[in-house]
């Protein structure tokens, strides 16, 4: 189900092959070079690297969700509560809960993301590499 461009030299090789600079992204291409491979043999090609985990999804959805209550104001009190469901606690308990921290730093996260921060979202996979 995916389109893929590929570039033929004008000397073609027989069998083709594929040309990969050893960089600082060469596991990266090497890996795409592989699921190629293996979607022209019409075999699975693998995991996609460049795919977010579910898991990073949630996070990501959590902070923009916890961004925009702090913009409206709201406490990272009301913030948890929204977000994870809290019981009832009292303020002493609140002030050492788990999620309260966990609050904060959706807060923090969605903020960064609003002041530019998104951008390093397109670095994904490559954002650890030099």
């Amino acid at each position: 189900g995916s389109a893929l461009r590929v570039h033929f030299h004008e000397t073609l090789a027989d069998p083709p092959a594929v040309l990969l600079p050893f960089d600082a992204l060469f596991e990266i291409r090497a890996a795409a070079a592989l699921r190629l491979w293996r979607a022209l043999l019409n075999r699975k090609p693998g995991p996609n690297m460049a795919i977010f985990s579910k898991q990073r999804c949630n996070r990501l959805i959590l902070a923009l969700r916890a961004l925009d209550a702090n913009l409206e104001n709201a406490t990272y009190r009301e913030i948890a509560n929204t977000l994870f469901d809290l019981s009832p606690m009292s303020a002493r308990s609140w002030k050492t809960h788990d999620l309260r921290d966990q609050a904060i730093r959706l807060a923090r996260l969605g903020t960064s993301l609003m002041l530019g921060g998104y951008r390093n979202l397109l670095l994904h996979p490559y954002r650890r590499r030099p």
